[in-house]
């Protein structure tokens, strides 16, 4: 049986070579290479044969979904599995319909990780966990933010003023500043830049 070549992206040095020295103690499996971002997973993947890319959810310049759903264009035959920080259900369904192989928890990675890479080359899915994922209601419950508060921070982190999200929602302006002061202060944080970076770490965007 030839080696299952796996490519790991991950931002985090402390996970990535945590994950290659599990994944280098199966004989089976053979790391190919370690990458930092999306772009690089790109990059490597179009000069290098790869069976199997672990991705990192959340990587600078091309976060893992951006990326898998290039890849599942690009390299239909490279199987995916997404790895989270967070159990939470609001990304599931983009993933199912990008394709994405596999998902699990980062905390849940080890032999778990193991089985999955199996199941996936075996042509099947690995979504065990997801049962276990937080519904978007219990996500918005555990930061303290309303639905309408994250629709906000959704369009700021898309750039629009004050003034375009109140009249893309249909609200006032000072009701949107509004929102946006309520956040900064549930969150503890200085302002909506920072608001929207939280969001983005905790998947909650």
């Amino acid at each position: 049986m030839n080696t299952i070549k796996v490519l790991i992206a991950d931002d985090h040095s402390i996970v990535m070579e945590g994950l290659q020295v599990v994944l280098s103690a199966e004989e089976d499996f053979d790391v190919v290479g370690t990458v930092l971002d999306g772009e690089k997973v790109l990059q490597f993947v179009a000069k290098q044969k790869v069976d199997v890319v672990v991705l990192d959810i959340n990587m600078p310049v091309m976060d893992g979904i951006t990326c898998a759903r290039r890849l599942k264009k690009e390299y239909p035959d490279i199987k995916i599995i997404i790895l989270t920080m967070y159990p939470q259900k609001s990304f599931v369904d983009e993933i199912v319909k990008i394709g994405i192989d596999g998902c699990l928890l980062k905390n849940n990675t080890g032999k778990e990780l193991t089985t999955a890479i199996y199941r996936v080359m075996s042509g099947s899915q690995y979504y065990d966990r997801l049962k276990n994922f937080n519904s978007s209601e219990e996500e918005v419950r555990q930061y303290k933010l309303s639905s309408r508060e994250l629709d906000v921070i959704k369009l700021v982190a898309e750039g629009l003023t004050s003034h375009q999200i109140a009249d893309r929602l249909f609200i006032s302006e000072l009701t949107v500043q509004t929102h946006r002061r309520n956040m900064m202060r549930k969150l503890d944080l200085k302002n909506s830049m920072q608001v929207v970076q939280f969001a983005k770490d905790n998947e909650l965007i």
